[in-house]
């Protein structure tokens, strides 16, 4: 536990410079970059606002509240380091303790407002920080760290001192960094290295030592922000800021919960806007994963499918391990743009080509056939009997001379090829450290990605220890499914870049005519007949079946023959939801005395079993298509969502469903229905037509509508089934029902 002391001080280090006491200077003006200037039409911003992170990260002044260099004092060890990294980033330092005149030679001050300058971070080392935020704001503190523990990660007594403490926040104009966060922003990070840099972000430290890390491999690290249980600065508000610096060439994300959808989802289109890619390791895919997550920071995990869902469309690459989240970004961070997103496996060894050759081609990487001419060059130093087609087998000897660089070069010249692979299962000296320096060679003079397994279990070796881990272009490996995982990633996230096109920027600004309507038939806190949620579906240019509502079997009978038999005759009212399942839907209908009979069949159920009923639906019977389902619900981080899969029986049988976060384009709409496991089922299978999938796009870009634009109001919607007919003749909500808050 960190100690309790509310008092604030401040020091400088021995080697800052000295403080002039005097009158304090006017703060410098902080606050938000690059802020959203447009709304949606429910008054959300549209654009990330970008929290002025230079003077945490590099402030001139630091305050250490709770400063000690008392041996074997916890806060102790935590100020001398609080020292050290003032002196690497050039900060003036002021210790602050109420009892206590210097701590490690630098006067120490018993209270925020006794430091004779404003202070730009204030670090605080007491158990409740919470009562110091109305200080800290009367001395005009920029920035905050909490490290206490006891928060919302620990139950509901935790999370109502955890609100307290974001409230003072709020009130104080401060920003604060945890509680629940530890040392890792202020790190020794090495400054010799070169080339884009990662920036890293966790909401537990220990899960970004392996990130951390790789600056022990040569690659380069720039930030890192521990953002513990974000009362007040989240994971959002560093990947807006992380996107903006030149010096950022990936971000790597930790993740255990969201704390607002919309803000990540906002913060991930601006890393999409600036082509800055983002991979993130986001605890939660299982329940005990979601469990564990919110006991150790508070938030809330989110379902999901709808977390996966949104990464995806903004762009952000989801991964499984630390280690994943290792190299991904690695190679993300430093590769160049692909020219070509063909990959070629080279090897010594055939047997060594043709396994990652098949994890790569699994994992949806494409590996090209080279040309003829590029084969017959390569034939010129392999001999004839091995195969170099791709993969590219040289059997081993040709990389022990001067022949191995020559053909690397001649696959790296290949047009086709954008990315060169090099498998090395084990150490085979002198041949694998001579593949292995022209490898580094090669990559040197190449705009192209080359990518090195090394899989020695051992990793001691010169050629993986000097030569590759000392080339800043060569991206090593340890494992094939890691190397397999970071350069699908790389081809993905330049695919996705040069296509994006944020769809914030398209978003609704204002309510259409169509939401004027539809608010007028909304009944709050209740259920929509089927016939009202007809209703609500028309008013959003959702096609429907002709159909009339009755009251009795005479106007039923006239309402067929308006309609054209056969017809369907369903009950509609505000309880009804699994209508089939009750009897309470006849189909096929063709004459007066069978539309009379059911009129008073389907009453009479009705009323056994206590129904409400607003009426008999008449409705057209439409022919034969594709069932589908379509509906927005709500969730607890993103909002209304917007779900597609196949519908009628097979919704309940396949679980066969995608899910998209508004807002999205058609580009996400066409993309959702392709994840579908049976997808198929609307290009025409077994001699079925092709289906109208323009006509279903539409239906889900207008649904996507109506969740902006009612989402205060619809709590709940689904059309099952849509009834996608062939292609051409567009889709039909056959049946609907509405949830209204």
């Amino acid at each position: 536990m960190l100690g309790s002391t509310h008092g604030t001080l401040t020091t400088t280090s021995r080697t800052a410079r000295v403080v002039a006491c005097g009158e304090r200077p006017r703060p410098a003006v902080h606050g938000l970059a690059d802020a959203a200037q447009d709304v949606d039409v429910s008054g959300r911003p549209l654009q990330s606002a970008v929290p002025d992170l230079d003077r945490f990260f590099r402030p001139e002044t630091v305050a250490v509240i709770g400063a000690s260099d008392a041996e074997g004092r916890p806060n102790t060890g935590i100020t001398r380091q609080l020292i050290a990294w003032s002196e690497r980033v050039g900060a003036r330092v002021h210790p602050v303790h109420p009892t206590r005149k210097s701590v490690f030679g630098l006067t120490c001050h018993p209270s925020i407002g006794a430091v004779p300058e404003q202070i730009d971070l204030a670090v605080l080392l007491v158990g409740d920080p919470t009562p110091l935020i109305g200080e800290l704001s009367a001395a005009e503190v920029t920035f905050a760290v909490a490290f206490a523990s006891g928060f919302a990660e620990t139950g509901p007594e935790g999370a109502a001192a955890q609100a307290r403490l974001t409230a003072a926040v709020r009130a104080s104009g401060i920003r604060l960094l945890g509680p629940n966060t530890n040392l890792n922003a202020f790190e020794r990070f090495r400054t010799d290295l070169d080339g884009p840099a990662i920036a890293l972000i966790t909401q537990s430290g220990h899960q970004g030592r392996p990130v951390f890390a790789l600056q022990e491999l040569g690659i380069r690290l720039s930030h890192w922000a521990p953002t513990g249980n974000e009362a007040d600065l989240e994971c959002a508000d560093f990947i807006s800021y992380f996107a903006t610096r030149p010096e950022v060439g990936a971000i790597a994300a930790y993740v255990e919960g969201i704390k607002d959808g919309r803000a990540f989802l906002l913060a991930a289109d601006r890393a999409a806007r600036h082509r800055v890619p983002v991979v993130a390791v986001k605890v939660g895919r299982t329940e005990t994963g979601a469990r564990t997550a919110a006991s150790h920071t508070g938030k809330l995990t989110g379902a999901d499918e709808v977390v996966d869902a949104a990464m995806r469309q903004f762009g952000v690459i989801r991964v499984d391990g630390l280690d994943e989240l290792q190299d991904t970004s690695a190679l993300l961070a430093r590769a160049r743009p692909p020219r070509s997103t063909g990959v070629a496996v080279y090897s010594i060894s055939g047997g060594t080509g043709a396994h990652f050759a098949d994890l790569a081609t699994a994992a949806g990487l494409e590996l090209p056939t080279l040309s003829a001419g590029k084969q017959r060059e390569l034939h010129e130093w392999i001999p004839e009997y091995l195969s170099v087609a791709n993969p590219i087998d040289n059997g081993g000897h040709p990389v022990g001379d001067w022949r191995g660089r020559r053909i690397i070069d001649a696959i790296l010249a290949d047009p086709s090829v954008g990315v060169l692979i090099c498998p090395i299962t084990g150490p085979f000296p002198p041949m694998s450290d001579r593949l292995a320096q022209d490898l580094v060679a090669a990559a040197e003079e190449t705009d192209k990605p080359v990518c090195v397994v090394w899989g020695s279990p051992v990793g001691t070796e010169d050629a993986y220890r000097t030569t590759l881990l000392g080339s800043s272009r060569v991206a090593t490996f340890r494992t094939f499914s890691n190397c397999v995982t970071a350069v699908r990633a790389y081809l993905d996230h330049h695919r996705f870049a040069a296509d994006y096109r944020s769809p914030f920027d398209d978003a609704p600004r204002t309510l259409s005519p169509s939401a004027r309507k539809a608010q007028a038939l909304m009944r709050p806190g209740e259920q929509l007949s089927e016939h009202a949620a007809k209703q609500l579906l028309r008013a959003y240019g959702i096609r429907v079946p002709r159909e009339q509502l009755v009251t009795s079997a005479a106007a039923a009978v006239r309402a067929a023959a308006q309609v054209g038999y056969p017809v369907v005759m369903k009950a509609s009212g505000p309880q009804l939801t699994h209508k089939t399942e009750l009897g309470l839907v006849k189909i096929g209908l063709t004459s007066a005395s069978q539309v009379r009979d059911a009129y008073r069949e389907l009453t009479d159920i009705a009323r056994y079993e206590g129904l409400p009923l607003d009426g008999i639906l008449v409705c057209q019977l439409v022919g034969r298509g594709v069932e589908m389902i379509l509906g927005i619900t709500p969730d607890s981080l993103f909002g209304p969502t917007v779900t597609a899969g196949l519908g009628g029986v097979l919704v309940e049988a396949l679980h066969d469903t995608a899910v998209r976060v508004p807002p999205f384009g058609e580009g996400d709409a066409r993309a959702m229905l392709g994840e579908l496991r049976g997808h198929a089922l609307l290009s025409g299978v077994r001699g079925a037509p092709p289906a109208d999938v323009d006509a279903l796009v539409e239906t889900v870009l207008r649904v996507q509508r109506m969740a902006l634009e009612l989402g205060d109001t619809l709590a709940e919607l689904e059309i099952n089934p849509l009834l996608v007919l062939e292609r051409g003749q567009g889709a039909v909500a056959l049946d609907a029902l509405a949830f209204c808050r």
